[in-house]
């Protein structure tokens, strides 16, 4: 009795542990799918040796998920940073450019901001200088005279403010070139190097948070661009290169493509540039 007993426990434990091991894969399940990218003018490439991370969110809004945890400048508190005059700052805020070496600045500036704001004066003074447009107006007051007769300074300097307006009304073409004449105040290349860091930071952020907070698996494609999961709790999913790309030809390509996992079931995808996030030219 005691022989036929210690012989019916292993085999009851065996038996449990096959229908313990049916019930996960009916409770669970599989996911299979084959990379390929189509270089221009050519045949499908499989995506080799490649990492592809399924996660339990879209890369997409883990991307707008870190870029919120670590937000864009204020423009006006980094316009308010700059070493420029008031009137200045008061422009840049009232329009829509930070980019005074723009070829097309002049067509944003009236006879007044030419006048009123001491830097564009200065830089439509120095792109005239020379007599670069016939007719220019030349100033009759002398810097001595801002002390010793400041009504007659303040009379002569508003006489000449009021003929560059006038010109400046007449002749638009005379600031043409003022773009050249204000790269000195220019404040494109800082506003430029705050975004690039804080967008390298995001870059960095992203993938990180992908991994530790929604990485459900990962998987490598085989040599014919194929890979497969098995064990993945049914719900939405999506198969992600995060902000790696994959390259074949002349293109390189991202994925974020979501699947549904259905219990006891095999979701299978065929990744291609058609569902890729888009497609770029590879870099030389």
């Amino acid at each position: 009795m005691r022989k036929t007993a210690s012989l019916l426990f292993p085999l009851l434990a065996s038996s449990f542990a096959l229908v313990s091991m049916s019930e996960a894969q009916t409770s669970t399940g599989s996911l299979e799918f084959t990379a390929r990218i189509t270089p221009t003018a050519a045949r499908p490439e499989p995506v080799r040796q490649f990492t592809f991370y399924i996660l339990r969110k879209s890369y997409k809004d883990i991307m707008k998920e870190a870029e919120e945890k670590d937000p864009a400048p204020a423009r006006d508190a980094f316009i308010d940073s700059l070493t420029v005059s008031p009137e200045l700052r008061a422009w840049l805020k009232a329009h829509d450019t930070l980019d005074l070496g723009s070829p097309d600045i002049d067509k944003l500036l009236s006879p007044d901001d030419l006048v009123h704001v001491p830097e564009f004066l200065r830089a439509y003074e120095r792109c005239n200088r020379g007599g670069a447009m016939m007719g220019f107006p030349k100033p009759k007051y002398k810097e001595a005279d801002r002390t010793k007769n400041p009504e007659k300074y303040a009379k002569q300097r508003q006489d000449y403010l009021a003929a560059i307006h006038k010109f400046a009304g007449a002749h638009p073409e005379s600031a043409s070139t003022i773009e050249l004449e204000l790269e000195d105040v220019n404040p494109q290349r800082k506003w430029g190097v705050l975004q690039n860091e804080r967008q390298k930071r995001v870059q960095l952020a992203a993938p990180e948070m992908a991994q530790l907070q929604f990485l459900a698996a990962k998987a490598e494609t085989d040599l014919e661009g194929h890979a497969s999961i098995s064990g993945l709790a049914p719900g939405n999913y999506w198969i992600s290169s995060l902000n790696l790309e994959a390259n074949a030809g002349d293109l390189r390509v991202q994925w974020d493509v979501p699947v549904k996992i259905e219990a006891g079931e095999t979701a299978r995808v065929e990744l291609s540039n058609l569902n890729s996030t888009g497609a770029s030219g590879s870099k030389p």
